[in-house]
C-alpha cells in the first residue's frame, strides 16, 4: 500500500485576519454560500440537533398533559398540534436531515474523495431541507388564513383522511404541512442521488466495493431505499393539495374517493422511512463497534449482504400498519409473512454484532455505551415488532400505547442513540477537540434509564387499553400511576439531553485537543488532520484493505480475517 497523505495543519475554517462586523459578515457568507461537503454535513446536524430540541420541548408538553387525568394544561386542539408537530419535526426534521448529515461529512472522507460528486446540488439539498423545516414552523404563525381559525397543523404526523379535508382542517396549517415535506423531500432526494454518484464514481484507488467500509455501504443502499420511498409520499402531498384546492376527490370517501388510498400511499413510504433511518443508524454502529472493541467487524460480506436484503424485503411490508382496516386474509397472511421475514437480515446483523465484540478488548467510552445501549434496545424493537407483525395480535394492540412503546424503541432506543454514539465519535474530528467523557457518561446513563423509565412503562399501558393519540383520560381506567410514571422518566430524558447540548456547545471551546485520531481507528478519515483541509487528501490515498490506516500502524499485524 502506498503511503497515505500526511495530516495537513490546514483547518476546515481558518480564523479570518480581520476583526469586527466585516470579518462576521464574510465568516457567515463563508457557510451560507459554501459547497464544502463537510460544512453542508455540519449544518444538516447543528440543523437537528437544533429542531431535536424543539420536538423535545413538544413532547414534555404532550407528557405534562398526560401525567394526570382530566388535565386542562393543553386542550384538545393544542394537544393535538404539538402531537402532530412533534412526530414530524422527529422523522423528517431530526433523523433525515442529521443522518444525511453524518453521510456528507464521512462519506467522501471514508472513500477518500475531496467532495461530493455534485457539490452545488449538495448546497442546494441542504437548503431545500432546511426551507422545508422553517416553512413548517411558519404554520404557526401563518396556518390560521383567510378562515381564521387553527395555526400548527392537527392532524396528526400520518395526516389520515378525512382530517386533512377542507371541512376538518380549514386554515393553511395542513398546508404548509404538505408543502413543507415536499420542499424537504426533493432536498432528501438530491442528498441521496448525490451519495449514490459520489460512492459509485470517485472513491480512491484500490477501493473496490467489497473494500468500503460498512459506513460507507450502508449509506449506498440507504440512498437507493431513499429515491424509493419519498417518490410515493411526494405523489400523495400533491394529491391532498389537488384536493384542498383544486376539487379533486382523491382521498374524499363522500365523492367517489378513497380514504385507504392515503393510507397505501403513506405507508409505502413510511414503513421503509424505518429503514431509511435505522440503516444510516446501523452504518454508526458498524464503525464504532469494531474501533472499541479493536477486532475487525465479524461477518463483512454477510453485514453486506443482510443490508441490500433488509432494502429489499422493506419494501414489501408496509401493510402490517393496517391489518384493522379489513383487508382481505389472503393479503393479511401476506404482509404478516413479509413483515417476520425482515427479521432474518436483521437477526444476521445482530448476532454479528455480539460475535465482533465477542472476545475483544471492549472499551466502555460513550460511543460504545450508547452502541451497546442500542444493540439492547434494538433487540427489543425487533421482538415486539415481530409481535405486532401478527395479525390477531395487532388487531388487540393496533392504536395503543403498545405501538408508540415499540416504535420509540426503534426511532430512539436504536436511532437516537446511534445519532448520539455517532456524534461522539466524530465530534473531534469535525472540530479537533473532545467532549467531555465525564459529562458524556451523565447523559448516557441519565438518558438510558429515563428512555426505560418511558417505553418500558408504554408497553404496560397499551396492553391496559390506552389508546394513542387520545389528549387526556379519566381517573377511574386504571392508567393514572404509569401515566405519571412515563412523564417522569420523559423529564429525565429532557435532562440528559441539556447535558448533551451543553457539552456539544462548550467543548468546541474548552474541550481538550483531540489530535488526527483519537480512537485509533483504521478508515480514511482518521488519516487526515482534524478537522480536515476543505481538499480533504493532499494525494489520493491508495488502500488494499478494508482498514487501510490500521495497516499503516501494524504492517507486521495479521490477527484478523483475511480482507483480499
Amino acid at each position: 500500500m502506498s503511503d497515505l497523505p500526511m495530516p495537513s495543519s490546514q483547518t476546515l475554517e481558518p480564523e479570518p485576519a480581520q476583526h469586527g462586523s466585516t470579518a462576521l459578515l464574510e465568516w457567515l457568507q463563508g457557510w451560507l454560500v459554501t459547497v464544502d461537503h463537510k460544512r453542508l454535513g455540519i449544518l444538516y446536524i447543528l440543523y437537528s440537533i437544533f429542531f431535536l430540541l424543539v420536538a423535545g420541548a413538544e413532547a414534555m408538553l404532550i407528557r405534562i398533559q398526560l401525567a394526570v387525568p382530566n388535565n386542562h394544561f393543553l386542550t384538545a386542539q393544542v394537544y393535538n398540534r404539538y402531537f402532530t408537530m412533534h412526530g414530524t419535526t422527529m422523522v423528517f426534521l431530526v433523523g433525515m436531515p442529521i443522518l444525511f448529515g453524518f453521510g456528507n461529512y464521512i462519506v467522501p472522507l471514508q472513500i477518500g474523495a475531496r467532495d461530493m460528486a455534485f457539490p452545488r446540488l449538495n448546497a442546494l439539498s441542504f437548503w431545500l431541507t432546511a426551507f422545508g423545516g422553517l416553512l413548517l414552523y411558519y404554520s404557526f404563525l401563518g396556518g390560521s388564513g383567510l378562515y381564521g381559525v387553527g395555526n400548527a397543523p392537527d392532524v396528526g404526523w400520518f395526516a389520515y383522511a378525512p382530517l386533512t379535508a377542507r371541512t376538518f382542517s380549514p386554515g393553511n396549517a395542513t398546508d404548509y404541512w404538505a408543502l413543507a415535506l415536499i420542499v424537504s423531500g426533493f432536498g432528501t432526494l438530491g442528498a441521496a442521488v448525490n451519495i449514490i454518484a459520489t460512492t459509485f464514481s470517485m472513491r480512491c484507488r484500490g477501493m473496490t466495493l467489497m473494500r468500503m467500509p460498512l459506513f460507507t455501504w450502508l449509506y449506498l443502499v440507504v440512498s437507493g431505499l431513499t429515491l424509493v420511498t419519498i417518490t410515493p409520499l411526494t405523489a400523495a402531498q400533491f394529491m391532498l393539495l389537488i384536493d384542498r384546492y383544486l376539487g379533486g376527490h382523491f382521498f374524499d370517501t363522500q365523492a367517489g374517493g378513497s380514504a385507504l388510498v392515503w393510507v397505501h400511499f403513506f405507508w409505502i413510504f413510511g414503513h421503509p422511512e424505518v429503514y431509511v433511518l435505522v440503516l444510516p443508524a446501523f452504518a454508526i454502529a458498524n464503525e464504532i463497534i469494531p474501533v472499541f472493541s479493536r477486532k475487525a467487524i465479524f461477518g463483512y460480506p454477510a453485514m453486506v449482504a443482510a443490508s441490500v436484503g433488509i432494502m429489499f424485503v422493506s419494501l414489501g411490508v408496509w401493510a402490517h400498519h393496517m391489518f384493522t382496516v379489513g383487508m382481505t386474509s389472503v393479503t393479511n397472511a401476506f404482509f404478516v409473512l413479509s413483515t417476520m421475514l425482515v427479521g432474518i437480515p436483521t437477526g444476521i446483523k445482530i448476532f454479528n454484532w455480539i460475535a465482533t465484540i465477542w472476545g475483544g478488548r471492549v472499551r466502555f467510552q460513550v460511543p460504545m455505551l450508547f452502541c451497546l445501549a442500542f444493540l439492547y434496545q434494538f433487540l427489543i424493537a425487533g421482538l415486539t415488532g415481530i409481535m405486532l407483525s401478527v395479525a390477531p395480535l395487532d388487531w388487540q394492540l393496533h392504536n395503543s400505547y403498545f405501538v408508540i412503546a415499540h416504535f420509540h424503541y426503534v426511532l430512539v432506543g436504536a436511532i437516537v442513540f446511534c445519532i448520539f454514539a455517532g456524534l461522539y465519535y466524530w465530534y473531534p474530528k469535525a472540530t479537533g477537540r473532545m467532549m467531555s467523557e465525564r459529562l458524556g457518561k451523565w447523559h448516557f446513563w441519565l438518558f438510558v434509564i429515563g428512555f426505560h423509565i418511558t417505553f418500558d412503562t408504554m408497553h404496560f399501558l397499551g396492553i391496559l387499553g390506552m389508546p394513542r393519540s387520545i389528549y387526556t383520560y379519566q381517573p377511574d381506567r386504571g392508567w393514572n400511576t404509569l401515566n405519571m410514571v412515563i412523564s417522569l422518566g420523559g423529564f429525565i430524558q429532557a435532562i440528559a439531553v441539556l447535558i448533551f447540548a451543553y457539552n456539544f456547545i462548550v467543548s468546541y471551546f474548552r474541550g481538550d485537543e483531540a489530535g488526527d485520531d483519537p480512537w485509533d481507528a483504521w478508515t480514511l478519515e482518521w488519516t487526515t488532520s482534524s478537522p480536515p483541509p476543505v481538499y480533504n487528501f493532499a494525494e489520493e490515498p491508495e488502500v488494499r484493505s478494508r482498514r487501510p490506516l490500521w495497516d499503516l500502524k501494524h504492517p507486521h499485524d495479521t490477527d484478523w480475517e483475511y480482507e483480499g
